[in-house]
């Protein structure tokens, strides 16, 4: 009976890992993928724009996109993308078409340099609302306790009535200590 019930603990446990991992991966779209599904099932889009170089940005995507609850906001109250500011593929957006029309590996595209007002640091996210307008962009490197308030600011649409300061004065967080 003692084997059992230490079998029993020991599945329990493993799936309960096996389930928070599973949870805590985001899905990522490509932005004509979010701008399309946002046309049946609106929600804000959320935009990390990152480089394959960028050392931040790899920070970023193993400890703050990877946090259970960033990942559930991520994926539940966004349609979370990822932009490379270098890549060579062709987008329209808002009927105009960016490109990369640079030469080399650094060349940054042209959707980059809009959606970032030209102002291009990695990482940088960029939030844009139901019907793919820009809210707001932030750059720098962000952990999880400092991301979430701005994720709630955002998909609440407390941004919409209150400023920033008043919201983030009384802001409750849900992470556990330590995140």
């Amino acid at each position: 009976m003692r084997r059992f019930a230490l079998l029993l603990a020991q599945l329990t446990l493993t799936a309960g890992v096996t389930i928070a991992q599973e949870s805590s991966k985001v899905k990522w779209y490509t932005l004509e993928e979010a701008l399309k599904l946002n046309t049946s099932e609106p929600r804000k889009i959320f935009i990390d724009v990152y480089t394959d170089w960028c050392g931040w940005c790899k920070k970023m995507d193993s400890n703050t996109f990877n946090n259970p609850l960033i990942a559930s906001y991520l994926t539940k109250d966004f349609y979370a993308v990822k932009f490379n500011a270098e890549g060579k593929n062709e987008i329209t957006y808002k009927g105009q078409v960016y490109k990369n029309q640079g030469e080399g590996q650094r060349s940054t595209h042209d959707f980059a340099i809009a959606l970032l007002q030209g102002k291009l640091a990695y990482p940088s996210i960029a939030f844009m609302d139901g019907n793919g307008n820009l809210i707001t962009f932030l750059s720098g490197y962000l952990t999880p306790s400092q991301i979430e308030p701005i994720m709630v600011y955002i998909m609440s649409d407390a941004y919409k009535t209150q400023p920033w300061e008043q919201f983030a004065s009384k802001f409750v967080s849900k992470l556990t200590s330590g995140e």
